[in-house]
């Protein structure tokens, strides 16, 4: 365990998602006490992929479960750019930010859960599952806490990770707006991986459409289409529907993979929401993390490497500081900026697909975007 100030402060976090986790291990290896709790009494995650750009494998390995991370996912060093009929348009490198490991990885979100979760649950954290918040109190000095069983203890302080939609939010600031429907939707669905896709390929146009590999054998597709409605789709009709948007797509190769969208509990679709806290990120002693309060699309792929990056400096600044309001403050200084960017630039990049905005060149918005997260936290 490293050295810390933490004089065995007791913190909770609310969500065992990634950046629920992230923070477990981070904290824990500064040396505090820490309950997780999780909503999900099965702790599940859906069964598709998740982007990890360069930036996310230097934060693991921070986290120092870097081999195991690897080693669950697939690991690639570059993007590619197709025109939507597959013309290549671009290769843009990735830059390495940890010597002797891929600058990216494409991995199973179940793959990335165990992992955080053996890591968290390694490290000496108590995970209660099946729990949520029934009542907060911060009294200025300690967080008390009644659980969904009726139990109840006391925090120096808590931290909400629990997604887009957090309850812990709206506590403590409840004349906040939520997250707002952009206009589009993404699909994604797992296939056999094609043996050329060895990175992130990304297709222009409207519908948007990319392929990660997971690993040696599996990949998946992810899909942007307006969805201006916001429908909802009964779950029997799902890989009919997502079928349908690709069936015609002007690149042959999208439209053979569209041909095996069979499964319809294998399509998993998405209304895309986003939000970004201008204000405080906390209030008190109880602070928010990753999508809480910055809810990203997913055009740069940056969403769960910022929560994973929030994780990390939060238990940096916890550590440095016995003032937890001010820890908690520069937290939010030190993350703003960066996550502001990514909130900003991945909206702006929806928007033109839409055409609701200028059309945004996917191979200079990726670049630039790898040069700013390069930058240390």
């Amino acid at each position: 365990m490293e050295e810390t100030r933490s004089d065995q402060r007791h913190a909770l976090i609310i969500g065992g998602g990634i950046g629920g986790l992230s923070a477990a291990i981070a904290l824990r290896k500064k040396g505090f006490k820490l309950d997780v709790i999780e909503r999900d009494p099965e702790w599940s995650v859906y069964g598709v992929g998740i982007i990890q750009q360069t930036n996310v494998v230097r934060a693991v390995a921070e986290l120092g479960i870097l081999d195991d991370y690897i080693s669950s996912g697939y690991g690639f060093d570059h993007v590619k750019i197709f025109a939507p009929n597959g013309m290549e348009v671009a290769h843009v490198p990735q830059p390495t930010l940890v010597e002797g490991y891929p600058a990216g990885v494409g991995i199973g979100r179940p793959a990335l859960q165990k992992v955080l979760g053996d890591a968290t649950t390694r490290a000496g954290a108590n995970v209660r599952l099946g729990l949520t918040v029934s009542d907060i109190e911060d009294t200025g000095t300690l967080v008390n806490v009644t659980f969904s069983d009726g139990t109840n203890s006391s925090y120096d302080f808590v931290i909400g990770a629990d997604g887009v939609y957090s309850d812990t939010r709206k506590r403590i600031f409840p004349d906040i707006p939520g997250p707002q429907f952009t206009g589009q939707s993404v699909w994604r669905y797992n296939f056999d991986r094609v043996e050329d896709v060895q990175g992130l390929w990304v297709y222009n146009g409207a519908p948007g459409v990319g392929l990660v590999p997971m690993g040696p054998d599996i990949m998946y597709m992810y899909v942007t289409t307006p969805e201006p409605d916001n429908p909802h789709f009964a779950p029997s009709t799902l890989a009919a529907e997502m079928r349908s948007r690709i069936e015609n797509h002007p690149s042959e190769s999208i439209r053979n993979l569209a041909s095996k969208i069979t499964d319809n509990s294998g399509v998993v679709y998405r209304p895309l929401e986003g939000m970004m806290l201008e204000g405080d990120w906390a209030k008190g002693r109880i602070a928010l993390l990753g999508d809480a309060v910055h809810a990203t699309t997913p055009h740069l792929g940056q969403g769960a490497g910022l929560a994973i990056e929030d994780a990390l400096v939060i238990a940096d600044e916890l550590s440095k500081s016995d003032n937890v309001e001010e820890a908690f403050r520069n937290y939010r200084n030190r993350r703003f900026d960066r996550c502001n960017y990514v909130v900003k630039n991945s909206l702006a990049i929806c928007m033109g697909q839409l055409g609701k905005g200028p059309a945004i060149d996917n191979s200079k918005a990726t670049a630039e975007m790898y040069q700013i997260v390069a930058e240390p936290i």
